[in-house]
């Protein structure tokens, strides 16, 4: 009866063994899946995060590109103005040179003169340097041109009209005299 106990302990020893390692199996796959689990919630995040840093800077490229859009137009419709505007600036300018004995009118053309070229500074919209300067086809129109031994060879000698720019954008050519 020994024996058969003995054996019956080491059977019972054995099975609690077996349970003990199918628990501890058990437990370490519980664990990997949880581990594997985790894992794949990682990567998900990582993905949501990389999805919204794109989206964000897609974003942010999207409201540079809208305000650089919205700066051209306006200096598109800006110089349209302007252009159209040009000429009444030529004539104050025409007006201010001429001699006259009422020296209080001529004062008032400079000043009307000086509040509309102001006001053109004001908005970005400069005058194209041009008499000394050498010529420069984006921004002159020469109309004829001279030779002159004491000029340089290109150099702007006369100015017929005034050019206007803003920022780098034409509005209206200068029409030049150029030497050599």
């Amino acid at each position: 009866m020994a024996e058969k106990e003995n054996e019956e302990l080491r059977k019972e020893e054995s099975n609690q063994t077996e349970k003990k390692q199918q628990e501890n199996s058990a437990e370490k796959k519980e664990n990997l899946s949880e581990k594997d689990l985790l894992k794949q919630k990682q990567e998900e995040l990582d993905d949501i995060t990389d999805r919204y840093k794109r989206i964000l800077a897609e974003f942010e490229n999207h409201k540079k590109r809208s305000k650089k859009e919205r700066e051209g137009l306006y200096n598109m419709v800006l110089a349209d103005v302007v252009e159209s505007m040009l000429p009444i600036l030529d004539n104050l300018e025409n007006a201010a040179k001429v001699e006259t004995k009422d020296e209080e009118y001529k004062k008032g053309i400079e000043l009307v003169l000086k509040q509309f070229q102001d006001t053109l500074k004001s908005k970005g919209i400069e005058e194209i340097k041009a008499l000394g300067e050498t010529f420069d086809p984006e921004l002159h129109e020469a109309v004829s041109s001279v030779q002159d031994d004491t000029k340089g060879e290109k150099e702007i000698v006369q100015e017929y009209r005034k050019g206007y720019k803003i920022g780098t954008k034409v509005i209206r050519h200068s029409m030049v005299v150029v030497a050599n």
